[in-house]
């Protein structure tokens, strides 16, 4: 069976350390690995504007030999005349692997089902599966093992980073906050299944509303905008709602006294965050931001040693 990776929890705590420790190999020797070489192309599928996705992606595929295939679908059949998995099995003839940035976690699922080359998450509304493998490898650089950290982040606890929180961080064995309006609060069935994940790390979920309470004695901060693509319009209601979730000074003292700042950017300075926060000594986003491409690039390795031991399992 063809290994995808669409959400945090399609992997097993130990095959997520895997993937961490590799990229950590990646970062000190970013040519080590080419199994790309030929080259092979990778298919790289945008609905939505990137900068960190496509610059990371393009380079990490190139770095592993192969040649990124930049597609957008509003130049392509995907999502007009054509579905998902019809899409899907053409690629898989031509391609090594789909990575796909777009809207609904059910067109990943639907690409997924219907082709035998890896499909990568390269975000959904519901779930950013490889910004957190990035955001673990910076926290690993700074902090060492993420087991018993405790990570608050704190926003629209509805949103695909929130969510990824949960799954990804109970996965890793943390202690995984989530402080949001009640209004904006993840969504129950992710929650029960970062749960179920923690029960067996020893980690921990908890939902709150009070973001001085996920902030106390956290030994990691974490924000990301309140107005997520495609929200725009709801700016004005979602400021005013939010306004108490800003993560500034006061509330970073409220963390631990070497608790780290990370954004997946782009980052709404004066909004989510505070200029002297984003820009202070706690803030690790740079780190973050070069580390999409070790983590991804790790993944792809990844994935096709595990594909290519179940072909020939």
């Amino acid at each position: 069976m063809t290994r995808h990776f669409l959400r945090d929890d399609d992997v097993t705590p130990a095959e997520q350390a895997q993937i961490l420790d590799l990229a950590e190999q990646l970062k000190k020797d970013r040519f080590q690995a080419r199994p790309l070489e030929g080259p092979q192309t990778v298919a790289v599928i945008f609905d939505k504007s990137s900068t960190r996705t496509r610059v990371s992606f393009a380079v990490g595929i190139a770095d592993l030999g192969g040649i990124p295939l930049i597609i957008s679908t509003a130049s392509s059949q995907l999502g007009g005349k054509e579905t998902a998995s019809d899409t899907a099995r053409v690629l898989e003839r031509q391609v090594a692997a789909i990575v796909w940035r777009t809207y609904a976690q059910s067109g990943l699922e639907e690409m997924a089902a219907g082709t035998r080359v890896p499909v990568v998450n390269a975000l959904s509304d519901d779930f950013h599966p490889c910004q957190l493998l990035a955001d673990f490898l910076t926290i690993r650089e700074h902090r060492g093992e993420l087991k018993g950290l405790t990570v608050s982040f704190l926003g629209d606890g509805a949103s695909n980073m929130a969510q990824s929180y949960l799954l990804a961080g109970a996965t890793a064995g943390m202690h995984v906050r989530v402080a949001s309006p009640v209004e904006y609060a993840p969504s129950a069935t992710v929650v029960a299944d970062a749960k179920k994940r923690a029960e067996e790390t020893g980690g921990s979920v908890t939902v709150l509303t009070d973001p001085d309470a996920a902030a106390h004695g956290a030994d990691v901060i974490v924000t990301d905008t309140w107005v997520s693509m495609g929200k725009e319009a709801e700016k004005a209601a979602r400021v005013e709602t939010f306004g108490g979730f800003q993560v500034d000074a006061e509330l970073m003292a409220k963390a631990k006294p070497d608790a780290l700042f990370l954004h997946c950017l782009p980052a709404d300075r004066g909004y989510e965050v505070a200029a002297d926060v984003i820009d202070g000594p706690q803030s690790v986003i740079w780190d973050e931001a070069e580390n999409r491409l070790h983590a991804q690039k790790a993944l792809l390795v990844w994935l096709f040693q595990q594909n290519a031991e179940g072909a020939t399992a």
